[in-house]
């Protein structure tokens, strides 16, 4: 009993991710309720309006004293969060909450590809391993098989989605240790929400905006939910690696998958298949196996 607390203490980050990829997989059917009140990109600029306010409130103390470099690091990475979150949200209103889980974690895979062609940083043998998984389960996903592959438009604004939130982990990575991360959280969650509401006319999207309490407190409970998340995320990541917790990301597809099927959701087979090829692609490309390190050590 007496080593219950150390336990607990050592395994905290890991546990916290945990909790915060089942209520990231909540978020995905929540937002496809919201969008009966609300178009796409008005709902994405007011969620992540609130979600600034309230990551302010645990923040303020480190607002003063904004740099340059951090109102250009906030706005590319709020730019990327608009268009990730922003065509996600467009294709929610015509696919799965599931499968829309499914095809966004895609971005796991995407990261190190995306490094490799933008950077030069060779990825190893088991990302182009798990980037295979990943594409097969996709083909399964979206289609009826490798002989023919339907992807209608709600798939594949998702999957533009899962570039650009791949984009947006590369950009954390890049500026995080050059600014402060509080206080460049709230900034580009508050250019998120700008940029999300200047898209408005180029979807089509009319400024009538209509007061609904279920809209608000839905609008409330993202907002504080993507708070959270960013918080635990950024206390977290400093003790778990980044290759665990990737692993632990490939969890939420599976809880939104779960929490579908409990509001009244069924894949096809054919498609459960598939998200599991696609959060396995995701779990094979963050393995490190000892022999690929010992094959490093030997030729440096």
């Amino acid at each position: 009993m007496s080593n219950t607390p150390s336990w607990f203490n050592s395994k905290a980050p890991q546990l916290a991710l945990i909790l915060i990829t089942i209520i990231w997989g909540g978020s995905f059917i929540t937002v496809q309720y919201g969008l009966n009140f609300a178009s796409p990109m008005f709902f994405v600029g007011c969620r992540f309006a609130a979600a600034m306010f309230f990551v302010s409130l645990f923040s303020w103390k480190d607002l003063g004293g904004i740099q340059l470099k951090e109102i250009a690091a906030g706005a590319l990475i709020g730019l990327v969060i608009a268009l990730g979150y922003g065509t996600q949200t467009i294709g929610l209103q015509s696919i799965s909450s599931s499968e829309s889980a499914f095809l966004t974690a895609l971005y796991v895979p995407l990261v190190p590809i995306l490094l490799w062609l933008l950077f030069r940083k060779t990825p190893q043998l088991m990302t182009w391993c798990g980037a295979a998984l990943a594409f097969l389960g996709l083909v399964f996903l979206t289609g009826n098989g490798l002989g023919q592959v339907q992807l209608n438009f709600g798939q594949m604004i998702t999957i533009l989605g899962s570039i650009a939130i791949a984009l947006e982990i590369i950009l954390i990575g890049f500026f995080a240790a050059k600014v402060n991360v509080r206080r460049v959280t709230v900034i580009q969650l508050g250019f998120a929400s700008l940029f999300a509401f200047c898209m408005m006319p180029v979807t089509g999207e009319s400024w009538n905006p209509v007061f609904s309490w279920p809209l608000i407190m839905i609008l409330s409970g993202l907002g504080c939910a993507s708070a959270v998340i960013q918080l635990v995320m950024n206390w977290a990541q400093r003790e778990v690696d980044p290759a665990q917790a990737a692993i632990i990301y490939s969890g939420e597809p599976v809880w939104a998958t779960l929490i579908g099927r409990i509001a009244g959701e069924r894949l096809p087979l054919l498609a459960i298949l598939g998200g599991v090829l696609v959060v396995l692609g995701v779990i094979v490309s963050e393995w490190k196996p000892k022999f690929l390190k010992k094959n490093k050590e030997v030729n440096p």
